[in-house]
């Protein structure tokens, strides 16, 4: 008998991490619901095009049995990466010396989202669930939300990302200022509304770099694009630097400043921005982070282990955490749940403090007066 037959798994957070999560525990025959604060699957705009690894997210989604999903809904083509100087002069073009398929291919979120939820028993996935508070009740959970309901859950898994309102009941540790903070735009209709762009991205990405600063472009399989530029700032200072990010004006008149010398083509981006631009400083969690385990809580993805995006394996950490956890709860030789969780946190507190080193590395390399001979380096 599995240790959780008959027991209630209760997953706050329906990104990625926890969608995928729900789906093998289903596969196992557990009784599995995911609490997520949106009132709907449209409820939010989708970010950026995520590359899936092959050791991690596409493994994920095999084990899952949604192969077949993916290879109808993924963008080939989409992972192509122009490096750029600030003039805007190609360096590298990796369409040119292309000779394969990635081993990363790209999809977006919307797409990815729409197979994992399919994937789902009707139900599974209960919106408008916005967690506020958790109590112990002899040996289960009670979980409340904003919207006044409750549940009573025997085991909870927090995949509710950068700002977990559940990991303050696991652990302390916080995570520790990057020394970098990114403003995201989106330019929708970017063929139109922004062509030079449009013609530089040729439907994949663009690093452009340089004064130690950098700015990352992504195309969407549905025509429009989002940007993030990033820059050495101190941790306030998007809330002390008294711009209005939501007055297209005062961010543009922040770019020409802030990157000066930049050529007046990356102001296409800024003056066709549809959307108010978000200002995110990047954080990371300590690398040598570790706690005790609890034996009926425990937490996936960027709640676990968040870091900046400069070595692209966030979703890819969290698809491959809700598969490691799955494994381990779905275990026969475990006696008891704890036992389960205390193995996957050691393996993915293991392999999380590694991700994280090699990612705040990156993140220094890509802000660096070599920042594009460091990447042409990586990807040669």
């Amino acid at each position: 008998m599995n240790i959780l037959t008959n027991k209630k798994i209760a997953i706050i957070g329906g990104g990625p991490g926890g969608l995928t999560l729900a789906r093998l525990l289903q596969m196992n025959g557990l009784d599995v619901k995911v609490y997520e604060r949106d009132t709907d699957k449209d409820a939010r705009a989708k970010g950026a095009t995520l590359d899936l690894h092959e050791e991690s997210g596409l493994l994920a989604l095999r084990e899952a049995g949604l192969m077949d999903e993916f290879k109808a809904n993924y963008r080939p083509g989409a992972d192509k990466l122009r490096i750029i100087d600030k003039q805007a002069n190609i360096v590298w073009d990796d369409s040119a010396n292309r000779e394969e398929e990635s081993s990363r291919p790209e999809i977006d979120r919307g797409p990815l989202q729409k197979i994992l939820l399919d994937s789902l028993q009707t139900g599974t996935v209960v919106w408008d669930s916005h967690f506020t508070s958790l109590s112990q009740q002899g040996d289960q959970w009670k979980i409340v939300f904003k919207n006044g309901h409750s549940v009573i859950a025997d085991v909870v898994i927090a995949a509710d990302g950068a700002n977990s309102k559940i990991r303050p009941y696991i652990t302390p540790v916080k995570a520790f200022y990057s020394g970098i903070t990114i403003v995201e735009g989106a330019v929708h209709h970017s063929e139109t509304a922004s062509p030079n762009i449009h013609k530089l991205l040729n439907g994949g990405k663009i690093f452009a770099m340089g004064d130690e600063k950098s700015l990352i472009i992504s195309s969407k399989g549905d025509g429009s694009l989002v940007f993030y530029t990033g820059c050495k700032k101190d941790e306030l200072w998007s809330r002390e630097c008294g711009i209005d990010f939501s007055d297209k004006a005062q961010v543009i008149a922040w770019f020409k400043e802030e990157y000066p010398g930049w050529d007046n083509v990356w102001l296409e981006l800024f003056e066709n921005a549809e959307t108010q631009f978000v200002p995110r400083p990047q954080y990371c969690m300590p690398f040598d982070q570790n706690w005790e385990t609890i034996p009926n809580l425990t937490m996936l993805g960027d709640a676990a282990h968040l870091m900046p995006p400069y070595a692209g394996e966030g979703v890819n950490m969290a698809m491959l955490d809700a598969l490691e956890l799955s494994k381990q709860l779905c275990n026969p030789n475990f006696p008891d749940i704890r036992s389960a969780i205390s193995a996957y946190e050691k393996q993915m507190l293991k392999r999380a403090s590694e991700v994280a080193a090699i990612t705040m590395e990156s993140t220094a390399s890509l802000h660096s007066e070599n920042a594009i001979l460091f990447l042409m380096e990586v990807i040669g």
